[in-house]
């Protein structure tokens, strides 16, 4: 696989940047829409908490096992969420892609689709990844969804895996898409975006 370097990834309508932190005062309004930080099942950055956010994943990409994005709307201009490849292991061809959300606005969008196009496009085609995974918290039940919507396929669950904001300890759902299995998911994500959303 590849060495993973920042790149800006795009379609039509949204745009991956390479994280920054100049990014802080953004991801903070992205935040704020719907109050993300609110959600016990999600790692969105609280008031205050952005600027620690942001330096612990480019802390992760340093160390070399994370590649941080913003998430960009180009009809507004604003940065609507965020996203990363993180556990990026080199040595057997793997990568996963979280720590991703997106304002409320833009939840139930095109957007998640998209982004998860560029992301999964970029890691098959030019990292070399051999196989991408997800993980998401067991009372996810949105985010698993939207997970299975993508083509992934649920490998099981790692029981009392990891801690939340609030201190408890979740069960982690795990997925993952091979290599062979991505040109059929690539030819249904460009499907579902081609047709028009009601």
């Amino acid at each position: 696989m590849k060495k993973h370097e920042p790149v800006t990834l795009e379609s039509g309508r949204v745009r991956l940047e390479p994280m920054t932190r100049d990014h802080a005062a953004d991801i903070a309004s992205a935040a704020r829409d719907g109050e993300l930080w609110n959600i016990r099942v999600t790692s969105v950055p609280a008031p205050g908490e952005e600027t620690a956010y942001v330096d612990t994943a480019l802390k992760g990409y340093a160390d070399g096992h994370m590649l941080p994005f913003v998430v960009r709307d180009l009809g507004s201009g604003k940065v609507i969420g965020s996203t990363r490849y993180h556990d990026i292991v080199p040595a057997v061809e793997r990568l996963e892609i979280g720590y991703t959300w997106y304002g409320r606005s833009w939840q139930r969008t095109h957007v998640n689709t998209t982004c998860k196009l560029l992301l999964m496009t970029h890691a098959f085609e030019t990292l070399g990844a051999k196989l991408v995974g997800w993980r998401t918290d067991n009372y996810n039940h949105a985010s698993q969804k939207a997970i299975e919507r993508l083509g992934a396929r649920k490998d099981g669950v790692l029981r009392h895996h990891g801690l939340r904001r609030d201190g408890t300890v979740r069960d982690t759902v795990m997925y993952s898409l091979a290599a062979g299995e991505w040109p059929e998911v690539k030819a249904q994500l460009q499907y579902l975006l081609s047709k028009p959303r009601e």
